[in-house]
C-alpha cells in the first residue's frame, strides 16, 4: 500500500482559487456585450502577428501576444500553469523545431467585450505539419493594458 503525503488545505485552496477564476469569467461572460469593431480588429491583429511569428519559427514573437507577468494563466492538457516565462519554456519544450511547430492557423468563433478593458475570444486552432494535422479549441481572456490587448488567461485543448 502506498501512502501519499498530500497537503489537503493546499489542494482545497487551489480548487477554490481556480473555481473562483472560472466563476468570475462565467459571470463576466453573462454580462457581456458585443465588442466594438475597433477592439475586435486590434485583438485579431495581435492573433495575426502571433500566427505569423509561429509560422516563421519565432516562439518569442508568438509570446508577445501574452501578458508578460508571473500571473499569466495557461490551462492545457497538463493542467494549470502560471507565468509568462513558464509558458514560453513549455512552448519551447513541446515544439523544439520547425517540424514540430508546423504552420498555425487560428479561427475565432466569438469575440466579446466583458467590461471596459476585458474581452474573451473563443475559437479553434489548427497546426499543419508534414506528418500530421492537429487542432483544438481555445478560450482566451484578453485585457487592454496601456492601450494594448494582451492575453491574460489561455485555456487551450
Amino acid at each position: 500500500m502506498k501512502i501519499y503525503n498530500i497537503n489537503v488545505n493546499a489542494v482545497i485552496e487551489k480548487i477554490f482559487y481556480n473555481s473562483g477564476i472560472f466563476l468570475m469569467m462565467l459571470f463576466s461572460i453573462s454580462c457581456s456585450s458585443p465588442i466594438s469593431n475597433n477592439d475586435s480588429e486590434k485583438i485579431q491583429a495581435v492573433m495575426q502577428r502571433q500566427e505569423e511569428a509561429w509560422n516563421r519559427g519565432d516562439i518569442e514573437g508568438f509570446m508577445e501576444g501574452y501578458w508578460k507577468s508571473d500571473s499569466l494563466i495557461f490551462i492545457g492538457k497538463s493542467g494549470v500553469k502560471y507565468g509568462w516565462k513558464n509558458t514560453l519554456n513549455n512552448y519551447k519544450k513541446s515544439y523544439p523545431d520547425r517540424n514540430k511547430m508546423g504552420m498555425l492557423k487560428f479561427k475565432n468563433l466569438k469575440t466579446e467585450l466583458l467590461e471596459g478593458n476585458n474581452a474573451y475570444v473563443i475559437g479553434n486552432w489548427t497546426l499543419f505539419r508534414e506528418t500530421d494535422t492537429i487542432g483544438g479549441y481555445y478560450s482566451l481572456w484578453w485585457k487592454k493594458m496601456n492601450g494594448n490587448w494582451l492575453i491574460v488567461a489561455d485555456h487551450s485543448s
